[in-house]
């Protein structure tokens, strides 16, 4: 089977924790305005996870709190098919609204061009990026 097919059968909400998924699922339980999680999963390129776990750690990072964005979790999945080409992670930010300029702010930045293009000399990293705004429900374990 192949990977990309295997990846759109299973639900993205067997990967991550409940309390996360089922924060997703409650849209507008919050006040607009309030804080938002972002999940974002990478379908890395094959043999390319190293080199993206590297950019993220020697660079972006530090570029996403330069734009606001603050990074609670990094995963890669434990298991294959999976385990060697994904990476997983969330971010906070204040809003939704400032989740669209932080992002805005962070593809504009020269900086991140430089990294990027540099990182990619050799071809893409990434194929694909989901990404899913939750919104903590009142029961949730996560701070609201």
């Amino acid at each position: 089977m192949k990977r990309r097919t295997l990846l759109k059968s299973i639900p993205v909400a067997a990967m991550f924790p409940a309390t996360l998924w089922a924060a997703s699922l409650k849209e507008g339980a919050m006040p607009a305005g309030t804080t938002v999680y972002e999940l974002r999963f990478y379908h890395i390129a094959p043999g390319k996870q190293a080199e993206l776990l590297a950019r993220f750690r020697d660079h972006t990072l530090a570029l996403f709190a330069k734009h606001g964005m603050k990074t609670l979790f990094f995963s890669v999945p434990s298991d294959e098919p999976l385990k060697s080409d994904s990476l997983v992670y969330v971010l906070e930010h204040p809003s939704r609204e400032a989740a669209t300029a932080n992002w805005k702010d962070f593809q504009a930045d020269p900086e991140w061009q430089s990294v990027k293009a540099k990182s990619e000399a050799n071809g893409k990293l990434v194929e694909k990026v989901d990404s899913t705004y939750l919104t903590p429900t009142d029961f949730s374990p996560i701070p609201r």
